[in-house]
């Protein structure tokens, strides 16, 4: 089964900023594949301005949260799996969703529709092909 974080994620971003709050994303650094600044880590944890203006190349998919920001003056390419978001809520008031434990799959989960077999030639040597 796909795990619903990345649907409450979205559900919950689009809330805060639709009551003109900034989106905070609470990430857990320590978890494998993640790529954030490791200067601002404390206990494990970083917390991440994901509001339009702090980043550019927002994506927010059932895997991963990614977008380009600056740090400290530097462009860096900010990537998080969806298991290792913990948290989106509004700067102002602490107020949004945290998100409850949750089993992952060990490997992403594929999305794109399996690709169909070739059509095999007919009696008399003619085949069908999609041509893009």
């Amino acid at each position: 089964m796909i795990p619903k974080r990345s649907y409450l994620l979205k559900a919950a971003y689009e809330w805060v900023v639709d009551n003109d709050m900034t989106p905070y994303l609470l990430v857990n650094a320590e978890l494998p594949d993640v790529v954030v600044p490791t200067e601002f880590i404390q206990d494990g944890q970083i917390v991440l301005n994901i509001s339009m203006t702090a980043v550019r190349h927002l994506i927010m998919d059932q895997e991963a949260v990614s977008f380009e920001a600056r740090f400290s003056g530097k462009p860096m390419q900010v990537y998080v799996p969806i298991k290792a978001t913990l948290a989106v809520y509004g700067k102002e008031n602490g107020d949004g969703l945290f998100f409850p434990d949750e089993e992952f799959p060990d490997e992403p989960t594929d999305l794109t529709p399996t690709k169909e077999p070739e059509p095999k030639a007919d009696k008399k040597g003619f085949t069908l092909r999609v041509v893009k």
